[in-house]
């Protein structure tokens, strides 16, 4: 493969594959209970539409998105919602945050959407369908799936691209997925290309599953010959199944820096993502389990389960045969950018992928950290080709803005530059650290934006009032003054500079007006934050215009009543 078609840097790690590829897919035990985070994607939670002591089936919806870029939830089990409260959650932090529970009653009686033909459906009908699903992005990341299907409306997506390398050590979820449903992930993606208006299906594999690899040369030989469906094979190299990273060894595109996919024209999506859109379109079947590789060294039975989500990661992993006196990690995703968790007791979420139940020998913690050596190799292995070195420097030092100079959020957190690294640097920590700092720092800088454009908005509102009060006044006194004998001055140069400077004014405001909404529709794919921004300073623009009309009525109805009233003098005998 050409330089052109690659991306700098990158490392082989050992794969630690075979363990939980060994056995087929399986089901996982129905759960007892389930506790269910409202917020499992990115964007805003979502907001409970059931009741303590409710009883739900499987497939109902308990919780309903807020905004455009959030998710429903869904039960995964038939039972009695007996809390909605904060629970422990999945984070690094051990964080809790507000939940539902539910105590399964064993039924499993299910709640299903109606079947639709996605190629005799319309395209409106079937964006809803996805938001009405609760699906999100299932390789990690957790993005709302209705958001990047409607991509299609404000880029030219000309490429879906279906990310089945699955670089990171230790997880089999797609390949195993791919395995046993290829032709559905095919079909997954023929849908979504569909919605996207993309004429190209591009499917990126590393050439280390060589059974996923005779599936889908299987299922593209059995499938539509439209949109074409192309296979490539790419050598295994860590983090080849990055977004940008993949897009650049399979298309040669460079998505520039702060920029999305479908800036090039491309969007992506894993396997695991495709089959479940199209269960929720084909079969009405909501998102309420996931496929989630088991593994490490703790456990007798490692594998790849279905399994509901909400369900004990307890109850998941000693049905997979763990041995809590060998349990010294427990690593929800992978070794370089999973989330490390202090306790058992933590629901399956959507984007948990895989649950790594280590050993002391098999992922040892890391030896103190020692003084930088200037070696060079983190650089090397960048595969954004960023400076860690000099980044870790300025993060350490709390020099986030010299850091985000440099392109700090470039970092994708691969773990990389942690893992060649001879003096074990916590690099990525630091980096993640400098990330949570500006974010909140360039949050708060929003707020007092929101807070200064809200003042600058009543103090317009307030003008424009005062404007139109003064209007109504003179006009009155106006019209009082026209029977007396007294002459009033016509209004002169003055006034119509006047009338001129407050036309200018208001065509000046009307252009701010539609920058702005112009500056709105182009963002319509941005995060809330951004969208609330822009629809402030719409607002702010609008008020503007307001009161530069209500200051011209004004002026003109001074200088109307003026002339009427020089001309009732002149036309006197």
């Amino acid at each position: 493969m050409s330089r052109r078609f690659d991306f700098p840097g990158g490392i082989t790690p050992p794969g630690r594959k075979a363990r939980s590829t060994r056995e087929p897919l399986r089901e996982a035990p129905l759960p007892r209970r389930v506790v269910l985070p409202l917020a499992q994607h990115r964007g805003r939670p979502a907001e409970p539409c059931v009741t303590l002591g409710e009883r739900v089936r499987t497939g109902q919806v308990i919780a309903r998105p807020q905004g455009r870029v959030s998710a429903a939830l869904h039960a995964s089990i038939s039972g009695t919602v007996n809390a909605i409260e904060p629970r422990p959650i999945p984070h690094p932090g051990d964080l809790t945050a507000p939940c539902l529970v539910i105590e399964g009653d064993g039924s499993d009686e299910w709640t299903l959407m109606p079947a639709l033909d996605w190629r005799a459906t319309d395209a409106e009908a079937l964006h809803r369908r996805l938001a009405e699903s609760g699906l999100v992005g299932l390789g990690g990341a957790g993005f709302p799936s209705q958001v990047k299907a409607g991509l299609g409306e404000h880029h030219a997506i000309d490429t879906l691209v279906v990310n089945a390398a699955e670089c990171e050590p230790y997880i089999s979820a797609d390949d195993m997925t791919l395995r046993r449903h290829a032709a559905e992930v095919l079909e997954g993606a023929r849908l979504l290309a569909h919605l996207l208006g993309a004429g190209r299906i591009l499917v990126g594999i590393e050439d280390d599953k060589p059974e996923a690899l005779a599936a889908l040369n299987t299922a593209i030989a059995a499938s539509e010959s439209t949109p074409i469906i192309e296979l490539k094979v790419i050598e295994t190299r860590y983090p080849s199944g990055g977004e940008n990273q993949l897009i650049r060894r399979l298309l040669g595109r460079q998505v520039p820096s702060g920029g999305l996919p479908a800036d090039v024209g491309v969007v992506c999506h894993n396997p695991g993502t495709l089959r479940a859109a199209l269960e929720a379109v084909r079969d009405g079947r909501p998102l309420v389990s996931r496929v989630v590789t088991l593994t490490g060294e703790a456990l007798a039975r490692p594998g790849n389960v279905v399994a509901r989500l909400g369900t004990s990661l307890a109850e998941l992993l000693d049905d997979a045969g763990l041995d809590r006196d060998r349990l010294a990690r427990l690593v929800m995703g992978g070794p370089l950018m999973g989330q490390p968790l202090a306790r058992l007791d933590l629901p399956l979420i959507k984007t948990a992928n895989c649950l790594i139940a280590a050993s002391a020998e098999e992922l040892p913690a890391p030896p103190p950290p020692r003084p930088c050596i200037r070696c060079g190799d983190c650089e090397a292995a960048c595969p954004v080709a960023l400076a860690p070195q000099r980044l870790f420097a300025f993060a350490q030092a709390d020099a986030d803005d010299k850091a985000r100079e440099l392109a700090l959020f470039d970092c994708i957190e691969c773990g990389a530059c942690d893992y060649v690294c001879p003096s074990h640097l916590p690099l990525v920590a630091q980096f993640r650290a400098a990330k949570d700092r500006l974010r909140h720092k360039d949050a708060e800088a929003r707020r007092a934006e929101r807070a200064r454009h809200r003042y600058e908005c009543r103090q317009a509102r307030l003008e424009r009032e005062a404007a139109e009060k003064e209007a109504r006044r003179q006009a009155r006194r106006q019209a009082a003054s026209r029977p007396a004998s007294q002459a009033t001055p016509r209004g002169g140069a003055d006034g119509q500079e006047a009338v001129k400077s407050l036309r200018i004014a208001q065509a000046a405001a009307k252009a701010a007006l539609r920058k702005a909404e112009r500056a709105l529709a182009r963002a319509s794919d941005a995060d809330e934050a951004t969208l609330a921004d822009l629809e402030t300073q719409r607002a702010t623009a609008e008020e503007h215009l307001k009161a530069a009309e209500a200051r011209l009525e004004m002026a003109q109805t001074q200088g109307n009543g003026q002339d009427d009233a020089q001309s009732s003098t002149e036309e006197r005998p």
